[in-house]
């Protein structure tokens, strides 16, 4: 290995990391939605890789095709930031969507008392709501499937022009070697935001306010889109 690729292995890896770090559309949305939705850790875990390799597979295809066919890396960036801008609004329009859902779910339900006879003639009752039921969305599972579609749609932008065409100057095992660091470290860092997060999360119990979890979760989502756009994360 050269003393460039060396120090192009290294860069790689610390893009991956600060990238990852200061972009909090990469694991905030992954946090509340665990919280609100009550996945496990596994699916949590699962759901947060599936798209963070949905997120830099799609960016190495751009670059991997750009570099086959000689395409200027300013128009891949061009196509990247027109991608970006999707993604972001994507996150808006599923945030937004997601809030107004969360709001009505919250604002439905009405706790009620339920009345039992047991076999030896005595009464019972208790009050009983319908928070945790399984409603037509949880039964679809198709959150998971919107937020990878969305990360597939988001461009990791300094990979293609930073990383992967100085990376191709070398050879292609130099170039597959770079893509594996930045992705390897991108998504071991979204892992383990999500996962400490989630972990100190599950200690923080909202009372009555939780039936609006799902509401905060869309709120989140959709303000991390519009920090994409007006913020440039």
């Amino acid at each position: 290995m050269t003393t460039e690729l060396i120090v192009l292995s290294t860069t790689a890896a610390t893009i991956g990391f600060f990238h990852t770090l200061f972009g909090p559309d990469h694991y905030v949305p992954f946090i509340f939605m665990a919280k609100a939705r009550r996945w496990t850790i596994l699916k949590t875990s699962i759901v947060t890789i599936a798209c963070g390799l949905g997120h830099v597979g799609s960016s190495i295809l751009v670059g991997t095709i750009g570099i086959i066919f000689g395409l200027a890396v300013g128009k891949l960036e061009l196509f990247e930031g027109f991608r970006g801008n999707i993604a972001a609004l994507a996150f808006i329009a599923f945030g937004l969507v997601y809030f107004i859902w969360g709001l009505r779910r919250a604002t439905s339900i009405k706790p009620h008392r339920h009345t039992h006879f047991h076999q030896d003639g005595t009464l019972h009752s208790h009050d009983h709501n319908h928070l945790h039921s399984h409603d037509h969305l949880h039964k679809q599972n198709i959150t998971p499937w919107i937020l990878f579609t969305i990360f597939v749609l988001g461009p990791c932008e300094p990979l293609i022009p930073i990383l992967m065409y100085p990376a191709s100057e070398f050879s292609f095992s130099g170039l597959f070697l770079i893509c594996t660091l930045f992705s390897s470290v991108t998504i071991a860092t979204m892992l383990v935001l999500v996962l400490s997060a989630t972990f100190g999360l599950s200690f923080l119990h909202l009372g009555k306010l939780e039936k609006y979890s799902h509401a905060l979760a869309g709120g989140i989502i959709m303000i991390s889109g519009l920090g994409i756009i007006f913020l440039g994360l």
